[in-house]
């Protein structure tokens, strides 16, 4: 019997095609619709954007209709909710990988700057003290449901914080709606309006990451191009991870790294006219390419393509070395376990994250890598966030490729079987975790009580 898929994203073209170009290669394509019509679906596959799913029929229906999301994820796509999931699974797991892999977070309940004064003898108690006796230490706050670099600043002092808040609460003011400010270097592009977005956090900064000069990279097979005066740029990188059932992931293994506009240097307090406290240009530091579309794919890379690449410091002037394979396979295979273990601890909050048997989901996963002293572990992973239905159209035109395998991959992994009408987990069940099939590698495989569909 045919499936149907609705297939519908109407603010995102590129996912669009990348979700019809995955169903015509599967080998029983579904008949495809753009909307819901007076008819019973017998088989429904619904491959659209949150919004578009029909969640209740999804529930309801579990042996007949398969979702490209899960109802609730909150534990994992809110920034606020995945730092208490994480911070409740250390608790109870303090030797998890997570203890080095999550940075030190804070979450953040405020409306107004004043209400800071309270939240230093309470929530914010720890970070208080931190902040008196580390100045060095930096920490960038974060809105916890904001996207695309909206609301992030760097501080070290509490006067830091207070100022940025105060900056917040006037960014809605009627001396804004020009658009006036002059600054155009990261800060006054992004702020937000705390009275409508109330949750932050607050992160310990990596002050030493992992820098390359994206220059010595070498694209499409070309010479590795030689660069007279290295500079290291920061960068992140954007793994997807695919869930599947309840509860089978799966890491991509084609990751990408997505770089700073100009090269790195350490934050400091932007003090010179006597009147900002904290730094107001973070092209340096803010990696993410909705800040930097001038740039095109220019920032963008593939991992792999950075190996044989001159590890750099701050200073740029003296190579520490060269980034081997043998490293890039170490670090992939901590992402491998750090993902893992952020979906265990996920699952340890039910009310907001509760897979189904009959969903699966792509994820976009942002991650740093520290480079650290030790000689025998020179780098640590670090998850700063999970995305749901990320900006993938920001990759590129050179790198789109990948995303076509990876929405085909998801087909063959996710929807083949139930356009077959077999189990989701003949699959995947004779596929051990760390085995590598459709360039995904399985990362967990946990039967999640409560969640199997139920007898037909």
């Amino acid at each position: 019997m045919t499936a149907t898929a609705l297939v519908s994203w109407p603010s995102a073209p590129l996912t669009l095609r990348l979700v019809l170009n995955a169903l015509d290669k599967l080998d029983e394509k579904p008949e495809v619709i753009n909307a819901f019509g007076n008819k019973k679906y017998n088989r429904l596959i619904q491959w659209s954007t949150y919004d578009d799913i029909d969640h209740e029929l999804t529930n309801l229906r579990r042996e007949s209709v398969l979702a490209s999301s899960y109802t609730f994820r909150k534990a994992l796509i809110r920034k606020h909710y995945l730092a208490h999931s994480i911070h409740t699974y250390l608790t109870k797991n303090p030797s998890s990988v997570l203890q080095a892999a999550a940075p030190r977070t804070y979450d953040l309940d405020l409306a107004f700057a004043d209400e800071l004064d309270e939240k230093w003898a309470d929530e914010l108690y720890d970070l208080s003290i931190s902040l008196d006796n580390d100045p060095e230490k930096w920490w960038i706050l974060k809105p916890g449901m904001a996207d695309r670099g909206m609301g992030i600043r760097l501080f070290n002092t509490k006067e830091a914080l207070h100022q940025i808040f105060e900056e917040f609460e006037l960014s809605d003011s009627e001396d804004d709606e020009d658009g006036s400010d002059p600054r155009d270097t990261g800060v006054s592009r992004t702020a937000v309006i705390t009275s409508q977005l109330r949750h932050f956090v607050i992160q310990e900064y990596v002050l030493s990451p992992l820098l390359f000069d994206l220059r010595e990279s070498s694209l499409d097979g070309r010479p590795r191009p030689k660069v007279p005066q290295l500079q290291g740029y920061k960068f992140h990188l954007r793994a997807y991870c695919v869930a599947s059932g309840a509860l089978q992931l799966y890491l991509y293994d084609r990751i990408l790294a997505l770089f700073c506009s100009v090269p790195y240097s350490r934050p400091v307090s932007d003090q010179e006219d006597g009147e900002e406290l904290y730094p107001t240009d973070l092209q340096a530091h803010l990696t993410n390419t909705s800040l930097q579309t001038s740039r095109g794919e220019e920032g963008v890379r593939l991992f792999d393509e950075l190996v044989g690449c001159h590890i750099l410091d701050e200073k740029h002037a003296d190579p520490t070395g060269i980034f081997h394979e043998s490293d890039r396979r170490s670090i992939l295979q901590q992402l491998t376990q750090v993902l893992a273990e952020t979906f265990h601890a996920a699952l340890q909050l039910p009310i907001h994250f509760q897979p189904l048997e009959n969903a699966f989901e792509l994820y976009g996963v942002d991650f740093l890598v520290e480079r650290l002293s030790s000689e025998e572990s020179p780098f640590q992973v670090k998850i700063l966030e999970v995305n749901a239905e990320s900006a993938i159209e920001l990759t590129g035109p050179r790198l789109t490729w990948i995303l076509e395998d990876l929405f085909v991959s998801i087909a063959r992994v996710c929807i083949d079987p139930f356009t077959k009408e077999r189990n989701l987990s003949e699959l995947q069940g004779s596929w051990e975790v760390g085995q590598t099939k459709e360039h995904f590698i399985k990362c967990l495989d946990k039967a999640v009580r409560g969640a199997r569909a139920p007898p037909s």
